[in-house]
């Protein structure tokens, strides 16, 4: 069965939730999207019983601490999986060249030799391109270059086994450059960092990330059946499902999805 389990719907600073990321599950296979800024994507984890051995293939969309920290986290965990004998096969880690340099830096200065020996060995970096394909749990992935504004940023498309396409759009708003990626995804996951009614509280525009309103606008314009809004604020995390839902249904006509932290998407 193919499900998305959400590990983390919170942008940077949030201290309410944690920061965004999630897995797509074929199965006990995961395929992890981003690993959020610290330890806490362990616990989420194991909160969703998903097994670090379980876990072969990571992509990392981009250089900001609150997406990218959180692997070293995860390479620990697999190598000391590793040396107790409890980890089959390889880790391979999908990015970009810069992500692969940042993220050797960071675990050379931080890591023990014992996990930094697998580095290279059987946890593997493979360098993605705007546009690639690669087979990751029997989904053909094709990566996109998401044409930030801010720093060199990826994002996916994919068709799933049951014939549903799903897009990760990244943490910044959907471009009319991605138009062959998001058309008609039968799920299209949009950052909304806030709803467009407190747009002169949170100043969306000013970090480059959309509001409630632009990704459901987004989302009519490009046909799309499920609109998963993630990458928000927390101020509103008790209402969030209704504000951010409430907002959106103005705009756009399908299904729209506010998940929390730890919830499970069937696809």
């Amino acid at each position: 069965m193919e499900k998305v389990n959400i590990l983390g719907t919170g942008s940077a600073m949030v201290t309410k939730c944690y920061n965004t990321c999630f897995t797509i599950s074929n199965g006990n296979e995961h395929f992890l999207v981003d690993t959020g800024g610290g330890n806490t994507i362990l616990t989420n984890l194991e909160k969703l019983n998903i097994d670090i051995n379980k876990i072969h293939h990571v992509f990392i969309s981009h250089k900001h601490n609150d997406h990218i920290t959180g692997i070293i986290w995860i390479i620990r965990a697999v190598a000391q999986a590793m040396i107790n004998g409890n980890y089959d096969g390889n880790l391979t880690i999908y990015s970009h060249q810069n992500n692969i340099e940042a993220i050797n830096i960071i675990a050379d200065l931080l890591l023990e030799k014992k996990f930094l020996k697998y580095i290279g060995d059987r946890i593997i970096f493979s360098e993605i391109s705007d546009g690639c394909n690669v087979n990751i749990l029997d989904w053909n992935v094709n990566f996109f270059d998401i044409k930030s504004t801010k720093q060199l940023q990826f994002g996916f498309t994919t068709m799933l086994k049951n014939n549903k396409k799903l897009t990760f759009l990244g943490d910044e708003p959907y471009k009319e450059e991605l138009f062959k990626y998001a058309n008609e995804a039968d799920y299209l996951f949009h950052e909304a960092f806030c709803l467009y009614s407190q747009k002169e509280i949170f100043k969306p525009y000013e970090k480059h990330h959309a509001t409630v309103k632009d990704a459901s606008i987004n989302a009519t314009k490009l046909n799309v059946k499920n609109l998963v809004l993630y990458h928000t604020e927390d101020k509103n995390i008790e209402k969030r499902k209704e504000l951010y839902m409430k907002e959106g249904i103005e705009f756009f006509t399908g299904n729209i999805l506010v998940p929390d932290d730890l919830e499970v998407i069937e696809l």
